[in-house]
């Protein structure tokens, strides 16, 4: 799948001794660069002073060697990779976002989406609140900051914060003292922590971050948990644990992770290698090769491969040097980059009846595109599968995809999905196979089903599809 808009990426790190805080951050940020590629952002903690870079672009483009020269040593730090799911990709959304308060300071990395969002705009505004951007993350920091000045310490202020906020939130929150880590109750989005040789603290959107700096995985973060990193050591706060009914967001294991992340102890690559075998038992064809379209769709590819008998093949070939195809704000660019990024391997396919893995049908726009250059190549018949359900809702929690206008499959039959791609053949895994998928029915299904977790928000105030720049300004006419 090459459609579906991804989640942000958070990490925070602690150390009982001064080092190079940001140049751990930047490998971390590295591991996590599937997760957002419109920023990107370091906040370096030395003894209570924040050093602060962030811009727009990749780690590689932002975090230039004179960039990284500039930050000093220090104990501590933050760091974020975005991809906007609510508010524009502009300066002012970069994370992490930095308050100065009379308490003192703090930086905060988010990911994810409150359903609430408009609601505690709207009260924070009415209260004299000034917002700089249009992103979540700058509620959750106001909404912090409040609280902060009306507690005792900043894990309280946290503690506080989350009785305020409903949807998705994975966070890292940085004091001049204090590193804290909380994930919302129902554990929409994945948030781990693990050790360093050294003795430091490390947390992670996804475990393969923690590989990254050298640290050890210790455990994933509870839903509702508030992790405490100081000097004494960590401590938990599990107040808000158990006031909702989990719900992990099933796309982080069908598209947004990274294959070799474990997340709530489930490996990403088994999930979507158990998804390819179902989906061989469900959609059978006679057929001589099974390809996968990178990445996402190579390891249920293998999954189907196993299953069925058919031999598995490499069916194209990757521009490692182009992101993801759907970071591209207008249509037209998307088109240019899938021919870019994607070259059929033509030996492999001509002649032949391939199988087509993909993740997921958004528009419908890409999935044509890619049957279109296996037809180029010689391809016989091509029969695609899903290694989802039918994507017929939007989604108020972190994937970019805010109404059922631009949703093939809300208007359009299987069969008509077929012959609009130009698929042979099209078959979905079938929503009662993503139980046996992760092993647990505590999961988000709300894009396939509309069965929402939360109360729909009543304004999302959001369409990325076309590409919008509503931040800019209308040019001025020439006199």
């Amino acid at each position: 799948m090459i459609e579906l808009h991804e989640e942000c990426g958070v990490f925070g790190i602690w150390s009982p001794v001064t080092g190079d805080m940001a140049g751990a951050a930047y490998y971390a940020l590295y591991a996590l660069q599937h997760r957002g590629q419109e920023s990107c952002g370091i906040v370096v903690n030395d003894d209570g002073v924040f050093s602060v870079h962030r811009d727009l672009g990749t780690v590689n483009d932002v975090f230039t060697q004179e960039v990284m020269e500039r930050f000093p040593a220090g104990n501590m730090a933050v760091g974020h990779v975005r991809y906007g799911t609510t508010g524009g990709n502009n300066q002012a959304n970069c994370q992490p976002i930095v308050v100065n308060h009379m308490k003192g300071k703090l930086a905060l990395a988010h990911n994810g989406n409150l359903s609430n969002a408009y609601e505690l705009r709207n009260q924070l505004e009415m209260n004299g609140a000034i917002f700089h951007g249009t992103s979540d993350s700058e509620i959750i920091a106001y909404i912090i900051t409040q609280q902060r000045l009306k507690t005792p310490s900043i894990e309280e202020a946290v503690s506080r914060a989350m009785d305020y906020l409903e949807g998705a939130y994975s966070m890292v929150v940085m004091s001049s003292a204090k590193m804290i880590a909380a994930r919302d109750p129902r554990g929409f989005h994945p948030l781990c922590y693990g050790k360093t040789p050294e003795g430091g603290y490390v947390i992670a959107s996804e475990s393969c971050a923690l590989s990254a700096v050298g640290a050890k995985f210790e455990r994933d973060i509870l839903p509702g948990e508030i992790l405490i990193i100081d000097g004494n050591g960590i401590h938990v706060d599990r107040s808000h644990c158990g006031i909702r009914p989990r719900s992990a967001c099933i796309f982080e294991y069908i598209y947004f992770a990274r294959p070799d992340s474990v997340i709530d102890g489930v490996s990403v690559h088994m999930a979507r290698k158990c998804a390819g075998k179902l989906l061989a038992r469900r959609h059978p064809v006679e057929a001589d090769i099974v390809i996968g379209v990178p990445d996402s769709g190579l390891d249920a590819a293998v999954g189907y491969a196993e299953e069925s008998g058919i031999p598995f093949g490499l069916g194209f070939n990757k521009n490692k040097y182009i992101g993801r195809t759907f970071i591209s704000p207008g249509q037209g660019q998307r088109t240019n980059q899938v021919k870019i990024k994607l070259s059929p391997i033509c030996d492999e396919v001509r002649g032949k009846r391939v199988v087509l893995i993909d993740d997921s049908i958004v528009r419908g726009t890409t999935s044509g595109q890619i049957v279109n250059l296996l037809r180029e190549a010689g391809a016989k018949e091509i029969h695609m599968r899903i290694s989802s359900p039918p994507f017929t809702n939007p989604c108020y929690y972190g994937t970019d995809v805010d109404s059922k206008e631009n949703l093939i499959a809300c208007h359009h039959s299987v069969p008509e999905i077929a012959e609009i791609i130009g698929a042979d053949s099209l078959g979905y895994l079938d929503i009662t196979d993503l139980t046996e998928m992760i092993g647990t029915d505590r999961y988000c299904h709300a894009c396939f089903t509309g069965q929402y977790p939360t109360a729909v928000p009543t304004n999302t105030a959001k369409d990325r599809f076309e590409g919008k720049l509503s931040q800019r300004p209308p040019k001025k006419k020439k006199q």
